[in-house]
């Protein structure tokens, strides 16, 4: 059973996924991690792992149902044989995310969270229209839009801060507008967009839901490739099957590197989740100090995707270490109103530490000039990170470092690690950086390109006036 973060008050999984957020306005989580015999998929390609991972994660979805949701997921969808591929470069373990329709690591979980959500009505007779709403800070607004765009009986709204994503991002978001699918530009950054989805939850709106991480559906099938990567470390005999090994994971709203600590509860050999950040480094500060304080300067970086001040998903580690629903909703209030709260609780599971906007161009531009091999900014915040990890702790565990999005999705800045003109067009980028790298523009891009759109920015007020007027109340 799910239960909320900041209330005893218990619902299925299946029920979690449907609601998206708790009307407490805390998050679903599933009330004891469980265990499972990890080596037992040993040898099991990626579907089959994931089939009993959300197995055990998702205990009222029956195996047949589980069957048809994989199968829609992960069948042609992405451009490698097992949904993810991890790349040894060098000594280093690249798990490269970015092989789905988006071109980022939000796609592992949005292609199979439209279908979860489908059944999930299916399960509990829900009949009425779905109105997903979602926050993005770059790459969950296009992996969403993908996702659920032509889901029947399913409609979609996303927001975004505008000027703060990728050219090419905002093009992916845009190109998916439809009757059933909608973008705002927002007057703000991403904290600004995330806290208006969240009172919108508590608004009392019919039929909403997130494809946030927030969701549980979400969050779960991200699990998956920690245990993938493990066991392709075993393949190439990086490691013995038992080994230990680490995860560094660009980090901005906690979802993915949560995933991880998921993933070392229910007994994959983990020995450190070294969480990465910016110059933001809100988290960097909390795993550091035990505060979290949000009363800072918001920083724009080349890594927009982690350019978050309130990490969401921190609140259900904070449930999983106190396992007192009252003190997490005191911290989540101190946030609000104080804007920080103190934790006591021990997290040495995790290491933190931040890289800023020149160390993560100086990391791209080194890997392309040592090994020809394009790394985007949020993965060379990641290399910056282990680095620095190393130096500091002379750890030399075999170690994956997360690499969330193809580097085309960020291309002024690979053009200006690798000293090209970055002022010039990015699609005139995308040619001189594919032709300097001898690799393949991604299929999308090329297809955006054809179809240039522009964007309209909106204020709070009139994404808020918009769902007044097309949303039904309860």
């Amino acid at each position: 059973m799910y239960s909320s973060t900041r209330c005893k008050k218990s619902i299925t999984a299946s029920k979690a996924i449907i609601e998206g957020i708790s009307d407490d306005g805390g998050l679903y989580i599933i009330k004891q991690i469980p265990k499972i015999d990890y080596k037992s998929l040993c040898g099991k390609t990626y579907k089959e792992m994931a089939k009993e991972i959300l197995k055990a994660l998702l205990p009222d979805y029956t195996e047949s149902e589980l069957d048809y949701c994989l199968d829609s997921a992960y069948n042609n969808k992405f451009d490698t044989k097992e949904v993810v591929n991890v790349k040894k470069i060098n000594g280093y373990h690249y798990l490269e995310l970015y092989h789905g329709p988006t071109l980022a690591f939000k796609d592992v979980a949005l292609t199979i969270l439209p279908y979860l959500l489908e059944v999930a009505k299916k399960k509990n007779n829900v009949t009425e229209k779905t109105t997903i709403l979602t926050a993005t800070s770059g790459d969950t607004g296009s992996a969403a839009l993908s996702g659920f765009s032509s889901v029947p009986g399913i409609d979609i709204i996303v927001y975004y801060p505008n000027g703060g994503v990728s050219k090419i991002q905002e093009q992916q978001m845009l190109s998916f507008e439809s009757n059933s699918a909608h973008t705002f530009a927002i007057s703000g950054n991403f904290d600004d967009c995330q806290t208006f989805v969240k009172k919108v939850f508590g608004e009392n709106f019919k039929g909403l839901s997130s494809a946030n991480s927030i969701n549980v559906g979400r969050l779960v099938p991200q699990v998956v490739y920690y245990f993938y990567s493990y066991f392709k470390l075993v393949e190439d005999k990086s490691i013995k099957l038992g080994d230990k090994i680490n995860f560094c994971v660009p980090t901005g709203n906690f979802g993915d590197i949560l995933a991880g600590y998921y993933a070392k509860e229910m007994g994959l050999p983990i020995n450190k989740l070294i969480c990465a950040s910016n110059i933001n480094k809100v988290l960097t500060d909390f795993f550091n100090t035990g505060l979290y304080d949000r009363k800072r300067e918001f920083l724009k970086t080349i890594s927009p995707s982690m350019d978050i001040l309130i990490s969401s998903n921190l609140e259900r580690l904070l449930y999983f270490k106190s396992k007192d629903e009252n003190k997490v909703k005191q911290y989540m209030d101190d946030l609000k109103t104080k804007g920080e709260f103190k934790s006591n609780e021990t997290y040495d599971e995790f290491y933190a530490d931040y890289a800023s906007d020149s160390e993560a161009l100086k990391a791209i531009k080194k890997e392309f000039d040592t090994n020809k091999y394009l790394i985007d900014p949020h993965t060379a915040v990641a290399k910056c990170v282990y680095d620095k990890y190393v130096d500091a702790t002379k750890d030399n565990t075999q170690t994956v470092i997360l690499s969330t999005a193809s580097p085309y999705k960020f291309i002024k800045s690979i053009s200006s690690a690798l000293d090209l003109d970055s002022s010039l067009d990015e699609f005139d980028l995308i040619d001189m950086v594919s032709k300097k790298s001898n690799t393949d523009i991604p299929k999308v891009i090329t297809e955006i390109r054809k179809n240039i759109r522009t964007n309209h920015p909106s204020t709070i007020d009139e994404a808020h006036k918009y769902l007044e007027e097309n949303l039904l109340r309860k």
